[in-house]
This record gives structure tokens, sequence and C-alpha cells, in this order.
């Protein structure tokens, strides 16, 4: 019996202990996870004035270009219900037309009516197939979604791999006096000409077909900016460097393409203040089309020499880049130029490294 009471008073360590340990370990578990949400939730509401004014900045910027671009789609829905509502109304003369024939010949076969009557059913198709031919010239004005035009060389379509995409493009073109012609010799006989001369460059009016080509390919809801460097930078919009335009505005977009057709080339090539031109734009591009023929031959510091050398052009170029800003497609054309072999593989490694495209157009391109 006494054996039996000994049992029941003896203690097991696994019981009450045990039960203890892992009450005290859980409860700091949960204490340990109480604690870190609350630093959690004490951070989240901790903002930077600085940071927070940045951001109704950007929410300001992003609510703008989206009422900007449903202007646009109304526009553009506007001009598609137009071309909708001109065919309709060709298909319903044509049909006039038609039926007036129809009667026409029947009046010629049968003769059952004096000339009097063919006369007038005659005038009446006449005018009738004139009005067609209004109604086609509308839709094809209408019709696409380019807001110029260019027609080239019977009418042809180029493969290029040049992606003219984005919302804000900018393309860059080089007045230097080199873009007068291809070779050394020929270029100092064309800078002491007269300006009539100067413009009559093949070289540079293929310069002035290209940016032509580019402005039809601009898509109307983006914005544009053409810059002309040498030894300075300017816009073929007076008064608009840095800012960016509309492409929609045709009549601006048209005045651009005849301002460059009224330049003459002149000057050194400073690429790196060009490139510090780029900066100035705000919001940057995210699509670059630089036109030029060679690396540059200046840049920001005053040039010790009347003549310089390849290498020179290579370092000038490398200083360059390093005021282009950083992951903005550059799509290079290459015009061709005497004197400066390395010019391609340099400007091919930019647009590789940029994710851009790089061609040497032909001389009937565009």
């Amino acid at each position: 019996m006494a054996k039996d009471k000994h049992s029941k008073r003896s203690f097991n360590p696994m019981s009450l202990a045990f039960l203890d340990v892992m009450s005290c370990g859980f409860g700091a578990v949960v204490l340990i996870f109480l604690i870190l949400d609350h630093a959690t939730q004490n951070d989240t509401n901790v903002t930077d004035p600085n940071l927070a004014a940045e951001i109704n900045l950007l929410e300001e910027q992003i609510l703008e270009g989206e009422e900007g671009l449903v202007r646009v789609r109304n526009t553009l829905s506007d001009v598609d219900f137009q071309v909708v509502e001109a065919q309709g109304l060709a298909r319903s003369i044509e049909e006039e037309i038609d039926t007036f024939m129809d009667r026409l010949r029947q009046l010629e076969e049968n003769n059952t009516s004096g000339e009097t009557e063919i006369m007038r059913l005659q005038r009446e198709i006449a005018a009738l197939e004139a009005e067609v031919e209004e109604l086609r010239e509308a839709q094809e004005q209408f019709t696409g979604n380019n807001i110029r035009e260019f027609v080239g060389d019977g009418n042809r379509q180029y493969l290029t791999g040049l992606i003219l995409g984005g919302n804000r493009i900018l393309v860059l073109v080089d007045i230097s006096t080199s873009m007068l012609d291809d070779t050394i010799v020929n270029i100092i006989r064309r800078r002491n000409m007269s300006d009539e001369a100067k413009l009559a460059s093949e070289k540079w009016q293929s310069v002035q077909k290209t940016v032509d080509w580019l402005s039809t390919q601009l898509p109307p809801p983006s914005q544009y900016q053409i810059y002309t460097f040498s030894e300075e930078v300017d816009s073929l919009v007076p008064g608009t460097l840095g800012q960016w335009l509309e492409v929609a505005d045709r009549e601006q977009l048209d005045g651009a393409v005849e301002n460059l057709n009224q330049t003459i080339p002149n000057g050194g090539t400073n690429l790196a203040r060009l490139f510090q031109s780029v900066q100035g734009l705000s919001p940057l591009p995210d699509n670059i089309f630089l036109i030029t023929d060679g690396l540059p031959t200046q840049n920001n510091r005053e040039p010790r020499n009347n003549t310089i050398s390849g290498r020179d052009r290579e370092r000038l170029f490398e200083e360059a880049l390093e005021y282009l800003p950083s992951g903005i497609p550059v799509n290079v054309i290459l015009e061709p130029l005497e004197g400066d072999p390395t010019a391609a593989s340099y400007y091919w490694q930019l647009a590789i490294a940029t994710g851009g495209a790089f061609m040497s157009p032909s001389e009937d391109w565009p």
C-alpha cells in the first residue's frame, strides 16, 4: 500500500516544466512578432517631403499626358468617322452613277427620247464622278497615321530597321562643313562657293530628304524635337530649344523641315555640346536619331591646333559619350566621308550598346 502511495506522489519532469517552457517560448515569439509588425507600420508612415513632392509632380504629369492622349484619340476617332462617312457617301454616289448609266444605255438603245435627255444624264454622271473623285482624295488625306507625306523616286518603301516609336523623339542633324561633300577636296571647294551652290550639294540634299522622311514617320500622339549641331546647338523651330513639340501640329513640323532646307552647313563638329543639350530636355527623350558623317572635331575647350588627327577625334568621341544620358536608344544614320575610317565602327558600337540601329544610306535613299 505504501508503495502505491509513493508511486502516486512521484513527479514527472515532462509535465509542468515542459509546458512552462513551451508557453514562455511561444509568448516570446508572439511578442517579437508584434514588435516587428508595429515597427514596420511606423516606418511606412514616415514620409520624406521632397519625395512626396516629386511623386505629386509625376502624378500630375501622368494625368496631363493621359488627358492629352485622350484628346488625340478623340481627334483620330473623329477623323476615322469622317473617313467612314466619306466611304459610305462614295458608295451611294457610285450606285447612283450605275443607275444613270443603265438609264442612259436604255435611252440610247431604244432611241425613245431626244438628245436633250441623254445630254442631261451625261452631265449628271460627270458631276457625280467628279464628286466621287473628291471624296476619294479626302479619304486618302485622312487615311493612315502619318502627319506628313514623303514620296521618293517611284513611290518606294524601304526596309531600314529604324523604328520611330516612343513618346518623345529627338532628331539630331549634323550641319558642320563636312556635310557639303564626301571628299576633303570637294568640301574645301564648296566651302568657298556661293550659298546657292552649298544648298545644291548632293550630300546635303540627301540629309534634307532623310530628315523629311523621318518627319513623315513620326507617330501623331508623340512629341518631337529636331536639333541641328556643329560648333553650337539649336532647334529647327526657333525659340524652342529644350522644349518638346507636338507631332500633331503639322504646320510647325512643315516649318521645321523647311528651315533645314534653308540651312547652310558650316563649322566644326562638337558632339560633347550636343549631348549636353540632350540632358537639358525634360523629360529626357526615349528615342534618338543621329544624322552625321564622322567623329567630332571639337569639344568645349578651345582647340590648340588647326589640324586634328584620327586618334584625337576618337578621344573626343569617347569624351562626348560621358555627357550622353544612359538608357536611351541612339539610332545612327551615317553619311559617307573621306578620311574618317573608324567613324563607322564607333557609331555602330554606340547604336548596339544603346539598343538602337545603325545604317549607312545609299545615294538614292530615301
